[in-house]
């Protein structure tokens, strides 16, 4: 009997341990994440932290995710309003087409809609030459402005992206164009653009743009970016999802199966992160003694609010108020800054400046009919 319940015992406690086991290896299932692609990263939009990565800083093609950057440059240098007409260099280029005619006239939004829906390399070449004379100019103004990013593993040949072993860029550094590239109103608008018609030798609607990012119509929060490919390169995409205030911007680069990637990135960055504000404007709240004034204290409020991207998990870190000023002398006025506010996580900072919400005048002396009266006859 007492081996009997032993047996039972020993294969309950066995059973719980499998069990215990199996749920370990089935929670590191659930957050574990790999990608086919050789070189592949997802950041957070608003802090540029990376929270996943993979052979991130790898030099290596990027195809025609080369666009993101094409765009940004054009929008440093021309109005989206500018009328191009279509030079010669531009018709018949290799590629990915819109089949654009000498001497036809699109603007300059038109082409970028062109550029970065229909990745058309001929629009590429007519931005490049109306806005530096060459393709080669153009790529400088590229290099120029990569440098001013802080990329240093990133040069460009063209603005299309068709190969040259010296046109190269890594995954981190595609993430961080895009980043810059997504704060420019009117590229956020194209790149989330599903389709649109354009103009053919000036007649209206003669041409569809469709965009090759299917994310768009397959992924809850999706807002672009650009897709990619060329034999050499292999498939290249950059993806950005929005949901609940938090922006996440996805690459990959020699990916066979882009889509799954995406997917599985942009899942793993929502399932474990949060933009959380940890104090909305004006609900940070300090007092300042006053000296000389109609009252002993003024209240100072923060201006922006105070927001990080942070873990799920994560308890919210301290805000804390930096002043040079000990006290402040009256009259202060409402609007007037003395201070600032700030938060932080693993290098991300969030800081805001505290305003004073109302004004305080200087108290009026108890001398101060007498040493009119005195200043009165002074004057005679």
């Amino acid at each position: 009997m007492k081996k009997r319940i032993f047996l039972r015992l020993f294969g309950f406690f066995v059973t719980l341990v499998m069990l215990s086991h199996t749920a370990t290896l089935f929670c590191r299932a659930q957050i574990s994440l790999s990608v086919s692609a050789k070189s592949a990263v997802l950041i957070d939009a608003d802090s540029g932290k990376v929270l996943y990565e993979h052979a991130a800083r790898t030099r290596m093609g990027m195809a025609s995710t080369t666009k993101i950057m094409t765009a940004l440059t054009v929008t440093r240098i021309v109005s989206l309003t500018d009328t191009v007409s279509i030079p010669r260099e531009a018709v018949g280029t290799e590629g990915s087409s819109v089949y654009l005619c000498e001497g036809e006239k699109l603007t300059v939004e038109q082409l970028l809609y062109a550029l970065l829906l229909s990745s058309a390399n001929d629009a590429a070449v007519a931005l490049a030459v109306y806005c530096s004379g060459s393709v080669e100019a153009f790529a400088e103004q590229m290099n120029l402005y990569a440098r001013e990013l802080g990329l240093s593993d990133t040069n460009f040949v063209n603005p299309h992206g068709l190969y040259d072993e010296m046109h190269y860029t890594t995954a981190y550094d595609l993430a961080l164009i895009t980043r810059a590239a997504l704060e420019v109103e009117c590229i956020r608008r194209i790149v989330s653009t599903y389709k649109i018609t354009l103009p053919f030798e000036g007649v209206p609607d003669r041409r569809l743009a469709v965009n090759h990012n299917k994310l768009l119509k397959t992924y809850d929060g999706a807002i672009g970016v650009k897709t990619g490919f060329t034999k050499k390169t292999g498939r290249c995409l950059v993806s950005a999802a929005e949901r609940d205030g938090l922006t996440l911007i996805a690459v990959t680069l020699s990916a066979p199966d882009d889509w799954r990637d995406h997917t599985a990135m942009l899942d793993h960055g929502f399932e474990n992160y949060e933009r959380r504000i940890i104090a909305d404007v004006g609900e940070l709240c300090v007092n300042m003694p006053v000296t000389g004034g109609n009252s002993d204290n003024v209240t100072l409020r923060n201006t922006a609010p105070l927001a990080l991207t942070l873990p799920k998990a994560q308890l919210s870190p301290d805000v804390r108020v930096y002043s040079t000023y000990p006290f402040l002398y009256a009259p202060v006025r409402e609007g007037e800054r003395f201070a600032y506010a700030e938060t932080a996580f693993e290098g991300e900072i969030c800081s805001s400046p505290m305003e004073i919400g109302e004004t305080v005048e200087r108290r009026e002396s108890k001398r101060g009919f007498f040493h009119s009266i005195i200043n009165f006859f002074k004057k005679d």
